[in-house]
């Protein structure tokens, strides 16, 4: 039985590549994705066959995977982070209803709250909420019940896609939101660019984080209660005893 491989490719760059990921991506023919995450391992794969769809036609280039594979080639196709975690890996399967003799198979990555976390310190020792702000897919207002809930319940808050043009003040809605039940002092923390060129993190209060400026490559941790500042890293306290 033919077979596609949904591969997280991590953060962006090859030594945050799994080692499965890694030799899948070598045993295949024909690799599918999104052009930014084409570009990011193309380098280090240049033999292979690449095909690219813009945003907002993840169907087709679902639709393309199953194609090629049709035609017997060893095919994967390819998300930044986890392809799981607001990634391919749903559609993938409700696309392949129409494909029986197609099997797929998950190839995880590591997903920029992991990743994000290990730049900033250890935000995420307690338990944790992982929300997008992107209102393409998901109304505001389910974000908005989403954010409410988590912050309610003292959560740690990691919030993904929190920014772009059309969204500009998305981050600072959230913020406003959380600060109807965190102190404004509630430690928090920006990484960009994880893992590619550029890539930085950064520490703030809650009532900072509000006017700091972030855009879809940004993902942001809001802390808890428990969550401090040690030597410089963003820390969550468990309660361990010293």
């Amino acid at each position: 039985m033919k077979k596609i491989y949904i591969v997280g490719i991590g953060p962006g760059s090859y030594e945050q590549m799994t080692i499965q990921a890694v030799r899948t991506l070598e045993q295949c023919d024909t690799i599918v994705g999104y052009p930014v995450y084409v570009d990011l391992i193309k380098p280090h794969f240049p033999e292979k066959n690449y095909l690219s769809t813009p945003m907002t036609q993840e169907a087709k280039r679902c639709k393309m995977c199953f194609e090629e594979a049709k035609k017997g080639n060893n095919v994967a196709i390819i998300c930044s982070g986890d392809a799981g975690v607001y990634g391919m890996t749903g559609l993938m399967h409700v696309v392949g209803q129409d494909y029986p003799d197609i099997t797929l198979e998950p190839v995880c990555g590591v997903t920029a709250a992991v990743s994000g976390a290990a730049l900033l310190g250890a935000p995420l020792i307690q338990d944790f909420a992982v929300i997008s702000l992107s209102d393409l897919l998901t109304p505001w207002e389910t974000i908005e019940k989403r954010i409410r809930a988590a912050a309610q319940a003292d959560m740690i808050i990691c919030l993904y896609n929190p920014s772009s043009r059309r969204r500009h003040d998305f981050l600072q809605k959230a913020c406003d939101l959380i600060l109807d039940y965190a102190s404004e002092d509630t430690v928090c923390g920006i990484a960009e660019q994880i893992g590619r060129e550029g890539e930085t993190c950064s520490l703030y209060s809650l009532k900072e984080l509000r006017e700091v400026s972030v855009n879809m490559f940004t993902t942001v941790f809001i802390g808890n209660s428990q969550t401090v500042i040690v030597n410089g890293k963003m820390v969550t306290r468990r309660g361990y005893r010293l």
